[in-house]
């Protein structure tokens, strides 16, 4: 759906791939959720997957994963990663838009959309929403992040008005979540969801390019009636072990 140079090129390119290799707070969540082997044959879509620091941590976890990006160098380094890391029969890679990209209803049992809903027009990005929800299995997780108006690169305050440094990407993201839009997507009924951590906050970024703030929303939602062991992230009161 488009024909513009890959922007993400250059900083897939480089020896110290940006972004690293941490995988998002809710991508770690997902794993510790099915540490116990329950991921084992279960499908996993990273959609805007980049250069795969959450696709190469879930199928370290035993999930079969689709790493769906536009960028054709980001592509790449997944599979390196994939290989190196010993579960390249676990990767699969697939050049498109996610906009193009074929939902099965009710097929994944992870969906992970990190950055990618802001980096598509307002309008395009409730239709992949809602293509989102609908293919997510039962006993299902979804894990979305995306930048908000808080962040310097906004056009819209409070971050239009912030003299903190962009990130040097932020010409990709054109569609800036304003506050609690995402938590109302997913508390929608409609949306057969139950969300397990929901947050807004601020971030400084030191994975790629001169330092940045960010401001994000973050969401960890299961399928309505899933009920996981989830303490939080961190627990706020760990249980002892000795």
């Amino acid at each position: 759906m488009t024909n513009s140079p890959d922007p993400f090129f250059e900083p897939y390119d480089r020896q110290e791939i940006a972004y690293g290799d941490t995988p998002a707070p809710g991508v770690q969540s997902i794993i510790e959720l099915t540490s116990t082997g329950a991921a084992e044959k279960h499908e996993a879509v990273d959609l805007g997957a980049g250069a795969g620091r959450d696709s190469i941590a879930l199928a370290l976890a035993g999930y079969q994963v689709t790493a769906v990006d536009l960028s054709e160098r980001g592509l790449e380094r997944v599979l390196q990663r994939a290989a190196a890391a010993n579960v390249g029969d676990l990767v699969s890679t697939r050049m498109a838009d996610v906009r193009d990209f074929e939902f099965d209803p009710g097929r994944y049992s992870a969906i992970i959309a990190t950055t990618v809903l802001d980096h598509i027009p307002a309008e395009d990005a409730v239709d992949l929403w809602q293509q989102i929800i609908g293919s997510l299995a039962e006993g299902g997780f979804i894990s979305v992040e995306v930048h908000t108006t808080e962040d310097p690169g906004s056009d819209l305050p409070p971050g239009c008005h912030s003299d903190a440094p962009r990130s040097e990407t932020a010409g990709a993201v054109v569609n800036y979540f304003p506050p609690s839009r995402l938590a109302l997507w997913a508390t929608d009924p409609a949306a057969n969801l139950r969300i397990l951590r929901y947050e807004e906050r601020l971030e400084w970024d030191y994975t790629h390019g001169p330092e940045h703030l960010h401001g994000k929303a973050t969401l960890l939602a299961v399928r309505q009636g899933t009920f996981p062991e989830w303490y939080g992230q961190p627990p706020a009161f760990p249980r002892h072990t000795d």
